[in-house]
């Protein structure tokens, strides 16, 4: 009965709440001069950012690119969707389409998913242009064929086959693959996926062109490519109207590539470093910190009066306690999440997770800007409090005090964090158990390395770049609001009016 009154309470009690929430609101922050001069650095730097990602999207096959010599694409079985007039004119009588059954035709080849919102502006791109190419075929005497190979393996037949949301149902030959979909001649099989994404990482979309002799000669690897299509177009018409030889300069190489998770490692490590200067935690890490540093003085008449039972910890054993503590949390985050993730992937909902998180951006950017303060994970707050102990009480227990401090910094980073760290968690869901450890190791391990690192210095009394930073995080936190207002709107664009991008990216 006391757990009913206590949700009874909880219900009952959250308008109460939500009102004394935005009550914090000051909308005042309009009028200072340090707002704007932060929308005007947000902008500069969500617009440079923003270039920059749009520019590495169009190199990253480059910088992956395969030195192996280029070569035919391995054939390719899958199951296809099986309409007639669609795929029943490309697949054999049992419904699956062999691509080497289709060599000598100019092929372009889709790697998609019904919840890839990406996806669907390659998809919109193909089919506001494939009559067109159709016709040009026709005139030149040639053969043009477009297929779809559905490269989420864990989404069903049928579920490629459901138009919703978002998604249609592909105009050209759709099928699903699967992990043994590669046939060598040899008859090994493997994963195109591996062959054809950007270093193997499974990362769509990805769209092809094929020559007549089974040479890739065209790749793109998002739907809105910064030249609007130009150098993929360009090609697939040098091919539709001249002979193989004027695009033979144009064939890409691929290979299997060997695993390397350094990169994923790598944005681990970044991530770290924007969890733990979170300005929504970071502000109160020094004073703390210099606190139980400053115990250290009284460790003696704490011992003599019995609440202390051995010395206080060194400044670096501090930081490694409260590091460890931000790893237990982050590492219940994270399994929570990629639970989460599979689940909603299985389910069809990631197109609506991604809204979601785009639309949380916006809310936790505005609450940022406002002076609100959220509260996400108030009640890891309340668990710290209640098994951490002070001088006052009969025992005093610094160290596991220090560990429960990292459990609670982690909990109050995750409001102005938790919309880049389920993203990333999700992300590392697609590539595979391996690089979740790989992606959350460099996590953990950045947020072990900085911790100890700015305790074992407040500890030497060095607190110049600290102070600093503690001074400038009011700006840092209006900054960042903005760019974070700035994103959530523009994925949000992204996600639900992919018409609109693809006027603006072609």
């Amino acid at each position: 009965m006391g757990v009913v009154d206590g949700v009874k309470g909880f219900v009952l009690s959250t308008p109460q709440r939500v009102v004394n929430t935005f009550k914090q609101a000051d909308v005042g922050v309009f009028k200072q001069a340090d707002t704007w001069k932060a929308f005007g650095i947000a902008v500069l730097m969500f617009v440079t950012i923003s270039y920059a990602a749009l520019s590495m999207f169009d190199s990253m096959d480059e910088i992956f690119a395969s030195d192996a010599e280029p070569a035919p694409i391995p054939n390719m079985v899958f199951e296809s969707l099986n309409r007639t007039g669609i795929e029943s004119n490309v697949s054999n009588e049992t419904g699956w389409i062999h691509l080497d059954e289709h060599r000598g035709s100019i092929i372009i080849l889709d790697f998609m998913a019904h919840d890839c919102s990406n996806c669907h502006a390659v998809q919109e791109h193909i089919e506001d242009e494939m009559d067109e190419w159709h016709s040009q075929a026709e005139a030149a005497g040639k053969s043009l064929k477009i297929f779809g190979y559905g490269a989420w393996y864990i989404e069903t037949l049928d579920y490629l086959n459901e138009t919703s949301g978002a998604y249609h149902v592909p105009a050209y030959p759709t099928g699903l693959g699967s992990t043994e979909a590669g046939v060598l001649e040899d008859g090994t099989t493997l994963d195109p996926v591996r062959l054809f994404t950007t270093g193997g990482s499974g990362q769509i979309p990805v769209v092809m062109v094929i020559d007549e002799e089974g040479y890739i000669i065209a790749k793109e690897a998002t739907g809105t490519p910064s030249d609007k299509w130009a150098k993929f177009d360009g090609v697939l018409q040098d091919a539709l109207e001249g002979d193989v030889q004027d695009t033979m300069s144009n064939r890409i190489a691929w290979e299997e590539p060997d695993t390397s998770y350094v990169a994923v490692f790598v944005l681990g490590m970044v991530l770290s470093i924007l969890v733990y200067f979170s300005p929504c935690a970071f502000p109160v890490l020094p004073g703390f910190i210099s606190y139980y540093l400053s115990l250290g003085a009284r460790e003696d008449e704490l011992i003599a009066e019995g609440k202390l039972k051995t010395g206080m910890p060194s400044s670096w054993v501090i930081g490694l306690l409260s590091g460890v503590g931000m790893w237990t949390f982050f590492g219940v985050i994270g399994i929570v999440a990629l639970l989460m993730g599979e689940a909603f992937t299985a389910s069809g909902a990631v197109h609506y997770i991604a809204i979601f998180i785009a639309a949380l951006l916006i809310v936790l950017g505005s609450m940022m800007l406002l002076g609100i303060t959220s509260h996400l994970m108030g009640f890891v707050d309340n668990f710290v409090r209640k098994y951490s102990t002070t001088e006052a009480d009969d025992t005093f227990t610094p160290r596991r005090n220090m560990y429960l401090y990292g459990i609670g910094y982690a909990a109050a980073s995750i409001d102005c964090t938790a919309a880049a760290v389920l993203p990333f968690v999700l992300y590392l869901s697609t590539l595979g158990t391996f690089a979740i450890g790989v992606g959350l190791g460099g996590l953990m391990i950045g947020l072990l390395v900085l911790m100890v690192f700015v305790t074992v210095m407040v500890g030497m009394g060095r607190q110049v770049m600290i102070n600093f930073l503690r001074r400038s995080t009011g700006m840092i936190k209006m900054v960042g609001s903005w760019m974070m207002i700035m994103a959530g709107i523009s994925l949000t664009i992204y996600l639900t009016q992919p018409g609109l991008v693809s006027v603006v990216f072609g």
